[in-house]
């Protein structure tokens, strides 16, 4: 249990090394990341100096891009997670609670929903809606509610029957009530559990659509356009899709120790691997 612990307090302290990176970003990137500037094109890493990263076949700042992409990746991160997260709970609670037509209509739903991929799912809408972080977090936020629907479903059809669900009942709650008060809160460990991995997936994710050019438009930084344009230099600018490639091994990888600690800790019947 110690060696537990001590990995989730990396994980943690990872994504907490993240977050503040990307909130000062700014302020601690060494220039501007978007600006061009030919003559220092494929410049090497070089510690202490102007371009700690190198730069890249634009001669745009490594080290800045990487800053202010980790923006876009933890802002599309969470907040799709949150949209799904918030849409899937509320659709859930009202399936299992009311069943019925409505759970079947739900399900079924989330059954032809389930039948795609959610990367070609997103694909489709981008190439349709445009590339931009809105569209992004609406498209993976909307695609993931179905997972949060179902934990949330399965949780509610066996408390349902409980005797405090029976004992708020006897008292005049009514439907709204308990599932605010009585039911919400029990709910919530496992989709803790669920939403932490989701964040990691959701990265992943905005990282692979960015790397097919249906990420956030250029010039913005992203780490998957970063890997995108770097994969075409690898002998010759190894440092291209070196930094970007690390970024999202290590904090996906935090972020994972994190939710195996939550998921001991708070639900340790859901399985691993979520």
């Amino acid at each position: 249990m110690r060696r537990i612990d001590s990995l989730a307090v990396a994980g943690a302290l990872v994504v907490l090394a993240a977050v503040v990176l990307a909130a000062a970003a700014p302020a601690l990137a060494p220039g501007d990341p978007i600006k061009n500037s030919l003559l220092d094109r494929l410049t090497p890493p070089t510690w202490g100096r102007e371009h700690p990263l190198g730069t890249d076949t634009l001669g745009r700042d490594v080290a800045s891009r990487l800053l202010h992409g980790a923006r876009v990746s933890l802002v599309v991160g969470f907040s799709a997670v949150v949209l799904a997260g918030v849409v899937g709970v509320g659709l859930g609670l009202v399936s299992g609670w009311y069943r019925g037509w409505l759970d079947d209509l739900l399900m079924r739903l989330g059954d032809v929903q389930l039948a795609f991929p959610v990367l070609v799912l997103a694909v489709a809408v981008l190439a349709v809606l445009g590339a931009s972080v809105m569209n992004l977090i609406l498209v993976l936020g909307v695609t993931g509610w179905i997972t949060y629907a179902r934990i949330v479903r399965g949780e509610v059809l066996t408390l349902r029957e409980r005797d405090f669900v029976a004992a708020a009942r006897a008292l005049g709650a009514d439907d709204a009530w308990i599932l605010r008060r009585h039911l919400l809160p029990n709910v919530l460990p496992p989709i803790t559990v669920v939403a932490t991995f989701s964040v990691a997936r959701t990265i992943i994710a905005e990282a692979s659509l960015s790397f097919l050019g249906l990420g956030i438009p250029a010039p913005e930084p992203s780490w998957g356009a970063m890997l995108d344009e770097g994969r075409n230099y690898i002998t010759t600018g190894w440092w291209l899709a070196l930094f970007p490639g690390l970024a999202i091994l290590v904090l996906v990888l935090g972020i994972n120790l994190v939710g195996d600690w939550l998921r001991d800790v708070l639900d340790p019947r859901l399985e691993r691997g979520l």
